[in-house]
């Protein structure tokens, strides 16, 4: 048997910490996990997490899709790593096709 939690007012203004990164966040901040309610990860964890998944799943059924995106990612690693994301001039394009692309 299961009993459904209370949530007072002195508990939804607490900071709660999302598992993946340790940040503190409020809880509309959050993405709760199905069947573990207890698990909280933050929105930016959240999108990173998709993207591994999509990396994985990529590499368990190779198809042309799945190999341009292979290649978009790996220049977005080449990005990051030389910081041309923080460029003056080509950061914010850059940053813009980030967020745009798969």
């Amino acid at each position: 048997m299961t009993t459904a939690a209370t949530t007072t007012e002195s508990d939804a203004a607490e900071p709660l910490t999302c598992w993946c990164c340790g940040g503190t966040y409020q809880e509309p901040d959050l993405v709760r996990l199905g069947n573990h309610p207890e698990v909280g990860v933050c929105l930016s964890c959240a999108h990173f997490l998709h993207q591994q998944a999509r990396s994985r799943e990529d590499a368990l059924r190779p198809s042309p899709a799945s190999r341009l995106r292979d290649g978009l990612r790996a220049g977005r690693c080449l990005v990051i790593r030389w910081r041309w994301h923080q460029h003056p001039v080509i950061g914010r394009p850059l940053r813009w096709l980030g967020r745009r692309l798969p």
